[in-house]
């Protein structure tokens, strides 16, 4: 009798300690994702410590829309891949070359999740990048400098590199409508959920204290179903 009792004890035991268990998200994004001290070292930040006051009045790594949705979720933050001005191709402002900051080249950084929320193409269409032709497989070099085909590339390497994870993809409001359907598209066809965004007050066109709640309860009200 007293073996069978502590059997069971152990067992609603495990079963209390495997339901306190608090899932990982990792986030890939661009500046509406970065604070000063939760990226990887050298890479380019939008929200700093002190904040510019005359760009943003989020001064508090609290008010982002990342910590927000983690907190409330009741989840852990895993790594934070976010890298300001990052596009999602090879192909940044001015033609310039950002492969060492684009989402299809740091989308495999992303640790160990449970889940991922990948923002981005923003500035891909704030950049007027060259759209491409939908490409699933076969990949070259100079695919990965338009918007279509690196979007494709990078949801499926992170598929391959983190299966049974849920992914979720957020759009940004206000982007070219080219961008828009492109996400649409290429999201379908990796069964990536879109959540698209509406109604973000932003400051300097990034999300202010207000925008993040918002942008924090958009993404909470798909993830938390």
């Amino acid at each position: 009798m007293r073996k069978i009792l502590t059997f069971l004890c152990l067992f609603f035991f495990m079963l209390q300690a495997g339901a306190q268990v608090r899932k990982t998200v990792a986030i890939l994004g661009d500046s509406y994702s970065t604070y000063q001290g939760f990226i990887p070292s050298g890479q380019a930040c939008w929200y700093k410590i002190p904040a510019k006051t005359n760009m943003t009045d989020v001064c508090d790594v609290e008010q982002t829309w990342w910590w927000q949705v983690i907190k409330e979720g009741g989840y852990k933050l895993g790594k934070n891949e976010s890298y300001s001005g990052a596009t999602i191709c090879n192909t940044g402002y001015s033609g310039n070359d950002y492969t060492d900051r684009s989402f299809v080249t740091r989308c495999t950084r992303l640790g160990n999740p449970d889940i991922i929320l990948i923002c981005g193409g923003t500035n891909d269409s704030w950049a007027g990048v060259k759209m491409g032709e939908y490409k699933y497989a076969g990949w070259t070099k100079a695919d990965l400098y338009k918007f279509r085909p690196a979007m494709a590339k990078m949801l499926s390497d992170i598929r391959h590199h983190y299966p049974n994870v849920d992914v979720y993809f957020i759009l940004n409001s206000e982007l070219k409508e080219e961008i828009n359907t492109s996400v649409d598209e290429v999201c379908a066809h990796y069964d990536v959920p879109v959540i698209k965004l509406v109604d973000i007050d932003k400051k300097s066109s990034h999300p202010s204290i207000k925008g993040m709640r918002s942008f924090a309860d958009q993404v909470l009200k798909v993830i938390k179903k």
